[in-house]
């Protein structure tokens, strides 16, 4: 990669790690719901007049949206709401790598190589002992969440593995439609009506700049980056400037929020991330994208 498109590569990796810290500013003031309603709605509109459709049935774009966008950040989304640190949520939905895996395997009989195998099994010993580390000062039910969200990820990338769609603009945009009605209808019965009401009406700045972080850079700047980088360079090249995003966002969440994890959450997560990137990267050949909401193909991001 030369130094300008490596330099753009660790942009990308500061700008998705830094989301979770702009995710839980927003949800200070908005319902989960919501909130990720008016973001998919900014993301889709306008741009949905001016990006042509993706080369893509509606059904698969229908579903990658339900799952990868939907499905994802509504629970992610969600899981903050509760209680779940921004900078553990960065590092937790990666187990999306390790679910992957395990559901091409089943689903689209995908032999996974030795080398994938045993990065599953460190990831997920990271994972529970992350867990382990999570449930001695909080409930476990806002980290369960939040391996819904990556679980929810993952089913998206066997869809679009299996429907060969290629990740552009165009399929950011066109998934983006799927998000807003269903978040709306799920915050109407959640929330409630003046809830929602009274969430407008105090949507102020700080939401404002959440909201713009997440729709500009998280997800078009980024994407866009992303896609590009992915669409010039060999997987493997790629992919460990995405490796970054869980400690970034790790970090940005100590300093921008003083959350501080626990030793075997700092454990489970350095165990956690070697088996991602057992799984994923290679000094040669291919790699699977690691980035939010990326289908799981060389060829293919929720943040």
């Amino acid at each position: 990669m030369t130094r300008r498109d490596s330099l753009l590569a660790v942009l990308v990796a500061l700008i998705w790690g830094f989301n979770f810290v702009a995710i839980h500013v927003g949800l200070a003031d908005v319902p989960p719901f919501l909130f990720l309603a008016i973001r998919f709605t900014l993301v889709a509109l306008p741009l949905v007049f001016f990006v042509p459709r993706p080369q893509a049935p509606f059904g698969v774009v229908f579903s990658i949206g339900l799952f990868m966008s939907f499905g994802q950040f509504g629970l992610l989304y969600l899981a903050m709401a509760i209680g779940m640190p921004a900078g553990l949520a960065a590092l937790v939905l990666q187990a999306q790598v390790i679910f992957t895996i395990v559901i091409a395997a089943v689903a689209l009989n995908e032999r996974a190589s030795v080398r994938q195998g045993l990065g599953a099994v460190i990831g997920t010993a990271g994972l529970v002992i992350v867990a382990w580390g999570f449930h001695q000062d909080a409930p476990l039910i806002p980290l369960l969440v939040t391996v819904g969200a990556a679980l929810s990820w993952a089913i998206g990338n066997v869809i679009a593995r299996a429907a060969k769609v290629s990740s552009g603009l165009s399929l950011v945009v066109w998934s983006a439609l799927v998000v807003p009605l269903p978040c709306l209808a799920v915050s109407f019965v959640v929330d409630g009506p003046a809830e929602m009401a009274d969430a407008l009406g105090r949507f102020g700045l700080t939401a404002w700049l959440s909201t713009v972080y997440t729709v500009v850079l998280a997800s078009l700047v980024g994407y866009t980056i992303f896609n590009r980088l992915m669409a010039t360079y060999p997987a493997a090249s790629v992919v460990p400037f995405i490796l970054l995003v869980p400690p970034v966002g790790v970090l940005s969440a100590w300093v921008a929020l003083g959350e501080v994890p626990s030793t075997l959450e700092w454990i489970g997560g350095v165990v956690m991330m070697v088996g991602v990137a057992v799984a994923t990267v290679t000094l040669r050949g291919r790699a699977r994208p690691l980035g939010p909401s990326t289908p799981a193909t060389a060829t293919s991001p929720p943040g």
